[in-house]
């Protein structure tokens, strides 16, 4: 395969992350950082601060953590240090990533229950109001915010007010959705939020972060499944050691990240934000249904994050062959991960903008009509 590395931006990444970044963020990483360095740790430090205060107005009650890899790693690790050997989880499934989070639980021994609304529906509030009146055993409830398998929001406040009503500590998987969907984790009552540095803070891949209630965090001591994944080990390390990871920490890409913060503050911050992804999701389902492609959600359920589609109704239609053609116009696109339909994705997020959507859905016209 070959790959001009010269070359900025072979093709635009449509996709919910890693995504499109800026030359600016790019340009972050050129520089070399000592991970004992003051420097360095003092700007871990200042990206803390930055999270809290995109989370929420109480900043003096809530605290973030850093953690290596994937946000996947993030949300193990919260899993794994936040409930105790007598703690049990229910989880609120409608797509592969609610699953994943029961998955981990079961690898991990926890007593977890699962009420799983099906890929295209939201999660069933009142199975929840139900499931936790009839179970007081049942101590944390986890839901995805932005379930990327289709691209559906759900309604993490709503969920939020049963959970706390019940005294429970209520766990969201913001990975799609933190700094591109505003929100408020006191107001909603998220004890632990979890996203990661590729998503809508628009950096590049290889670490994730949790903000969470300072209490919840001292809770977590000696709870871990994990050494890596220590959560409360991890936060109480840099809170004692002024920004010092325990293990090599992904330099490059935490320097990357402050700029793509400093790039959300420019823009306006996570309002204004909202607003260009809106913009791009309008643009795109518009225009893509201006030359006949349907949507899989109804446009009330819809993010601003990440839309399917359902495969046009050619039998000569094959996902590889459109990819491969976009891919060579300049535009990358997702597969579709449901089960019980033929759909592909197109993103939002990243440096995008409607005249990037407009110039993909004439790229698509002119791949469809080719067929």
């Amino acid at each position: 395969m070959n790959i001009n590395l010269l070359d900025d931006n072979p093709y635009l990444l449509l996709t919910p992350g890693p995504l499109s970044t800026s030359k600016r963020v790019k340009a972050a990483m050129l520089k070399d950082w000592c991970t004992w360095d003051r420097d360095y740790n003092d700007l871990v430090q200042e990206i803390r601060a930055r999270l809290v205060a995109l989370a929420t107005d109480r900043t003096e009650d809530y605290s973030s953590v850093l953690m290596q890899g994937s946000g996947t790693f993030c949300v193990e690790s919260v899993i794994g240090s936040a409930i105790g050997a007598d703690g049990k989880l229910l989880v609120m499934v409608n797509g592969a990533y609610g699953n994943r989070i029961a998955q981990m639980a079961g690898v991990l021994g926890i007593d977890t229950v699962v009420l799983d609304s099906g890929e295209v529906a939201l999660p069933d509030l009142q199975k929840l109001e139900m499931t936790l009146q009839a179970d007081p055993a049942i101590s944390h409830v986890a839901m995805v915010h932005c379930e990327t398998t289709t691209g559906i929001l759900n309604p993490i406040a709503e969920a939020g007010r049963i959970a706390k009503k019940h005294g429970k500590i209520y766990i969201v998987d913001a990975m799609s959705s933190f700094g591109g969907v505003p929100l408020d984790v006191a107001d909603i009552g998220i004890d632990f939020l979890i996203s990661s540095a590729n998503k809508c803070i628009q950096g590049v891949p290889g670490f994730g972060f949790v903000i969470a209630l300072r209490e919840r965090l001292e809770e977590c001591k000696g709870r871990a499944r994990s050494l890596s994944l220590d959560l409360y080990d991890q936060w109480h390390h840099m809170e004692t050691n002024g920004g010092k990871w325990r293990y090599t920490s992904p330099t490059h890409i935490v320097r990357a990240f402050y700029e793509a913060l400093c790039e959300l503050q420019e823009e306006g911050g996570v309002a204004a934000r909202y607003e260009r992804y809106s913009r791009n999701q309008s643009a795109l389902v518009t225009g893509m249904r201006s030359i006949g492609f349907r949507t899989l959600l109804p446009d009330d359920l819809q993010s601003p994050i990440i839309t399917s589609f359902y495969y046009p109704d050619d039998p000569s239609f094959t996902f590889v062959d459109f990819y491969q053609q976009l891919k060579s116009r300049g535009f990358v696109i997702y597969p579709g991960k449901i089960s019980l339909a033929d759909t592909f994705r197109i993103g939002n997020i990243g440096e995008v903008h409607e005249e990037d959507m407009r110039r993909l859905i004439a790229a698509i016209g002119h791949v469809a009509s080719a067929v």
